[in-house]
């Protein structure tokens, strides 16, 4: 080989590894996984309307709760719960998915398709019940994190914004896990901003 021919070849076979090195330090493993969320239970807020929701639950499974802009669909067996915040023009501006409601009564046979868990994912892949690492796998480290409490349990908040991805998609979500098993327990995605 000639002597050109080497330098170019050297650096042509070291180029690789210093990819590799770049993309092995912990700024470089941050930015890979920043993922922004855009769907939550099938829906995206700002975008859908409660009627996309009702068509997809069951409106008549809905409850109201009343002159607050919410909607809700809950199985009180089990706890689960699908929570809408909407607009004046019935957009969609959060989706909460939930299993930290109260549980009462007794729990049957009955079975409620539009609650049912395989059905609540986020855009990303993060299901309820999924562990934290798995959290971490998706969308990077939180913005935020620290303590919390609902309904007398004991949780981890993780908190991720996502204005850096444009002012057309949802900027929040936040991630409750309990604290005791590392596992979700409450996902929420908001537009603009909770």
């Amino acid at each position: 080989m000639k002597r050109g021919w080497m330098k170019l070849w050297i650096c042509v076979s070291l180029l690789p590894a210093g990819l590799c090195i770049a993309a092995s330090s912990p700024a470089a493993q941050r930015s890979l996984h920043r993922a922004n969320e855009t769907l939550l239970a099938g829906l995206r807020p700002g975008h859908d309307t409660l009627a996309v929701a009702e068509k997809r639950f069951k409106s008549k499974k809905a409850a109201d709760i009343q002159d607050s802009g919410i909607k809700e669909w809950r199985d009180e067996c089990s706890g689960r719960a699908i929570r809408l915040e909407l607009n004046s023009k019935s957009v969609i501006q959060s989706v909460t998915i939930t299993t930290l409601e109260s549980q009462e009564g007794k729990c049957g046979e009955k079975h409620l398709d539009f609650l049912d868990p395989k059905n609540w994912v986020t855009g990303e892949g993060l299901r309820i019940g999924d562990s934290q690492d798995r959290i971490l796998g998706f969308y990077g480290e939180p913005n935020s994190s620290g303590p919390a409490a609902k309904n007398g349990k004991e949780l981890d908040l993780m908190y991720y914004q996502f204005d850096w991805a444009g002012s057309e998609v949802p900027q929040v979500m936040e991630v409750l896990c309990a604290r005791d098993t590392g596992r979700v327990v409450e996902i929420t995605l908001a537009f603009p901003s909770l």
